[in-house]
């Protein structure tokens, strides 16, 4: 569920950066822009979030995303779009903005993975797990002490 809500907010993000920019700027037609946002939405959750992120941490993952972001988005934009002016430009302004944002969902990202992980060991213990039990301890005297008044009695 963590990586849906994730996957939800980075499209959200991405859509609303390659829409505001290349739909101001190039006056691109609207289902092109979906399947780069889309596209891109994909490729940065599949490399940056579930490969990245997990080996190497939040701010690998950060730093990397800058180079994912602009060359899909260049990329896509130039099979997508026909543009009179360099789509790089644009590119590199969006690759900034998604670079911007992602720390934070990164940081969501982790934090919810831990705390469901966290949940899945409480509910269903694994086997191995070990348990203390706690008893009170006699002295070797006391149980011979009591072993010896009950036979008296």
């Amino acid at each position: 569920m963590v990586y849906l809500k994730t996957l939800g907010i980075k499209a959200i993000a991405i859509g609303i950066t390659v829409f505001s920019l290349f739909g101001i700027f190039y006056n691109a037609d609207v289902m092109n822009l979906f399947w780069i946002s889309l596209l891109t939405t994909g490729l940065s959750f599949l490399l940056g979030d579930l490969f990245v992120l997990r080996r190497f941490g939040n701010i690998t993952a950060s730093i990397a995303d800058f180079p994912l972001a602009f060359l899909s988005i260049w990329l896509l934009g130039s099979l997508f779009i026909e543009a009179s002016i360099p789509i790089a430009t644009t590119s590199l302004m969006a690759a900034f903005f998604l670079t911007c944002c992602e720390p934070f969902i990164h940081t969501y990202m982790t934090e919810n993975l831990e705390e469901e992980r966290f949940e899945e060991s409480e509910a269903s213990p694994r086997t191995g797990q070990l348990q203390t039990e706690f008893a009170k301890e006699f002295e070797s005297e006391d149980l011979t002490d009591d072993h010896e008044n009950r036979r008296d009695k």
